[in-house]
């Protein structure tokens, strides 16, 4: 071990990184943002848009960062088993390899209810996952170590006689720094592992091609084996994605450094910033859910006013009046299908007085010589506060 922590400084297997001020901010933030989402019930629609975005932004981004020139649409045409052109092919191959890594160890964990130590069989196992069906695209042999020496930048990896020794040292490290199965295991040290764990791989960079996809894999793996929300388990691959530079340039200097505490933060920020996004998207999702409640409740008031033609019609204009814009008087028929077919055969004149009726149960406002869903009202049932920006 200590000729390994000679020759290999920044592969010394203990704590290196301390916790900034803001580190520390931003964890409990992650963790009150985790606890929100995970208690926040979400329709099953709602839900499975949630996942399928997760997947789609995942599988593009952990590929993406590797040179996958595949878009978000091309992604989500893969999602639903349509074939890319052949020119395409092993891109497409790389992203579907991402997508079934997802899928098996979401079933693994969150059904099977199976969980395992982070161990040399299981790295080599998520690189098969990762590296499957390539052939000459992937520059490794799917789930074996490198058996040859290789510089990435100015990085020069470890000597590939020296890899099975590392791996198997950090593994072992792993489970006594963090503990996991020991105990349970703190929001903190799940999600910090998670990262640390990344990066490691990458420092140590065991497999001939494909160590930054397998390294985002654990990570992944990791906040998920912790509770982390399905949902939310792919942000931080998308935020490297998004701030690949930032990402590079933070690896680099944790490198030269061998102190991890910069990138600790950066991984935190962003960590952050996407379960704002995610919570934001289910918060938004409630609000037309309440919305919607308060419609039917509005009209269930006035059912025995109307003839039930009448009460299906206005509620249904009630229902799929926009949320956040405003329409003019012509484009109501046009806002939805089911729009379009109650009013195919409607005078002007009727319509004029289904509006006015949502007008008087204020679920419509006019704002000049144009209509709007009338969401104040439920706005105005929510606790008042001061709002306060993030740093």
């Amino acid at each position: 071990m200590n000729n390994l922590n000679r020759e290999y400084p920044n592969l010394l297997f203990k704590k290196q990184w301390k916790l900034s001020d803001k580190s520390l901010i931003y964890l409990g933030q992650c963790e009150a943002y985790i606890r929100s989402i995970n208690n926040t019930p979400i329709l099953p629609h709602h839900y499975q848009q949630l996942m399928n975005i997760a997947q789609m932004k995942g599988a593009q981004a952990t590929t993406a960062i590797e040179g996958n020139t595949l878009s978000d649409e091309e992604v989500k045409k893969i999602m639903e088993k349509q074939k890319l052109p052949p020119s395409k092919a092993y891109q497409e191959i790389e992203v579907k390899n991402i997508l079934e890594a997802f899928n098996e160890l979401l079933n693994e964990i969150l059904i099977n209810k199976s969980e395992h130590f982070i161990t040399v069989d299981l790295l080599k196992r998520f690189h098969k996952m990762v590296g499957k069906d390539l052939a000459e695209h992937f520059n490794a042999i799917p789930g074996q170590l490198r058996n040859n020496d290789v510089v990435v930048g100015a990085y020069r990896c470890p000597d590939h006689r020296d890899v099975p020794l590392l791996l198997e040292n950090m593994c072992q490290w792993l489970r006594e720094e963090f503990r996991y199965k020991d105990k349970e295991q703190s929001f903190s040290e799940v999600v910090i592992q998670a990262i640390v764990s990344h990066i490691y791989i990458e420092w140590i960079h065991p497999f001939g091609d494909g160590n930054g996809r397998t390294g985002r894999l654990v990570e992944f793996y990791i906040l998920l084996r912790g509770g982390n929300p399905d949902i939310a388990s792919h942000i931080l691959s998308n935020y490297y994605n998004l701030t690949r530079t930032a990402y590079y340039r933070q690896i680099e200097k944790a490198t030269q450094e061998k102190d991890l505490s910069d990138f600790i933060e950066y991984a935190l920020l962003g960590f952050r910033d996407g379960l704002v996004q995610t919570l934001d998207i289910i918060q938004k999702s409630q609000f037309e859910n309440t919305w919607k409640s308060l419609i039917f409740g509005y009209f269930d008031g006035i059912r025995s006013t109307v003839t039930e033609e009448v009460f299906k019609r206005q509620r249904t204009l009630a229902l799929e009046m926009p949320m956040g814009k405003s329409i003019s008087f012509s484009e109501i028929t046009n806002v939805s299908i089911p729009l379009a077919k109650i009013y195919s055969n409607i005078s002007d004149k009727t319509i004029h007085r289904d509006i006015e009726k949502l007008l008087d149960l204020k679920l419509v406002v006019k704002q000049g010589d144009k209509y709007i869903a009338n969401t104040g009202v439920l706005r105005s049932m929510i606790a008042k506060r001061k709002v306060v920006n993030l740093s």
